[in-house]
């Protein structure tokens, strides 16, 4: 399916304390995922959610002065949890990364949370240290499903993760996603058992599962899940304005649409960020009217390429989620999904 990491430049690192004994409501159960960027990179936000917890994303608006991003913060622990993104500044820091002023840099770390402390203790939280810890070990190559921010996230009644994506366009620019799947909806059709949007995902076989246990999946979907919020960073290797990568975060969040249901809930905060790292340029289109803005078919085609890695990365961390203070899993649940 490829990862987020595909746009280059991008790096991924996750920071996670998990008791192996750990059951719901008791023990350690959180982490905190970190996405790097390289300098110069663009970034804008947009949030859909009726419950956000998020920081510096009034910095992202086009209007506002400050135009790159050093790292988004992705963190499990609720508001308690944006501590984490005081540990990735002081790694910026220390890397000499941010805005330069004089005596000093100031990193740009936008954050946004899940609400997963009923998962664990509601004292078992991310720190600034899990932050730190994260963004020290950010690579090309990095964990998915019950990993990072994933660790305590949910997805209706069942276990949520970390899923990325990516796909290649035909004018060469690469787009990208990775998510943390914690939404008050369900990813699965109680009708067949399988995945909303199970055709992006054909490479792994999924088939419907066994009536009894589609019947139990069915006995446990009661109400929507108190745990809640999916966020997300989309990326590309484009070169946009910050008016344009709003646009793409705008588009991105019909992956979520399309594969959580429902999605965008008084009881979530889903929130995507857009990255733009501005390393491939494309022509503008010479048909665009000159009355419009010279992105508009870029911005189209990065916008929809967006949300199909979204949709895609959704998935993934749905399948590759491992149980957690009981927690069942889709695997788990839903036996007889992969051949």
């Amino acid at each position: 399916m490829g990862s987020i990491t595909d746009v280059a430049g991008i790096l991924v690192g996750h920071h996670h304390r998990l008791d192996p004994d750990a059951v719901l409501g008791s023990g350690w159960a959180s982490g905190t995922t970190v996405v790097l960027t390289p300098p110069g990179t663009v970034g804008a936000v947009d949030g859909r959610g009726g419950a956000p917890g998020t920081r510096e994303t009034d910095l992202l608006d086009p209007c506002n002065t400050v135009r790159h991003v050093d790292a988004v913060v992705l963190t499990g622990g609720s508001a308690y949890g944006l501590a984490a993104a005081d540990g990735v500044m002081t790694w910026l820091e220390e890397q000499g990364r941010g805005v330069a002023m004089e005596g000093g840099v100031v990193p740009i770390v936008p954050a946004a949370v899940i609400f997963d402390l009923p998962v664990g203790a509601w004292g078992a939280r991310p720190t600034a240290q899990f932050g730190y810890e994260a963004a020290a070990s950010a690579g090309t190559e990095f964990a998915l499903g019950t990993v990072g921010a994933g660790v305590g996230a949910r997805v209706g009644v069942l276990k949520g993760g970390v899923g990325t994506a990516s796909m290649t366009l035909e004018n060469g620019v690469t787009v990208g996603a990775v998510v943390v799947v914690n939404a008050a909806g369900d990813a699965v059709d109680p009708a067949t058992g399988l995945p909303w949007m199970a055709e992006y995902v054909e490479e792994f076989g999924l088939i419907p599962p066994p009536a009894d246990r589609l019947t139990g999946y069915a006995d446990l979907r009661t109400e929507l899940s108190p745990l809640n919020t999916t966020i997300a960073v989309v990326a590309t290797d484009a070169e946009l304005s910050p008016a344009a990568c709003k646009r793409v975060a705008v588009a991105s969040h019909d992956g979520l649409a399309r594969t959580l249901r429902p999605c965008h809930t008084p009881l979530d905060g889903d929130t995507v960020f857009a990255l733009a790292t501005g390393r491939v340029a494309v022509p503008p289109d010479p048909k665009t009217p000159t009355a419009m803005s010279p992105e508009t078919r870029l911005v189209t085609q990065v916008g929809a390429a967006a949300a199909d890695c979204l949709a895609r990365a959704v998935l993934v961390g749905v399948l590759a989620a491992e149980s957690v203070a009981g927690i069942p899993t889709y695997r788990d649940m839903l036996p007889g999904a992969f051949e």
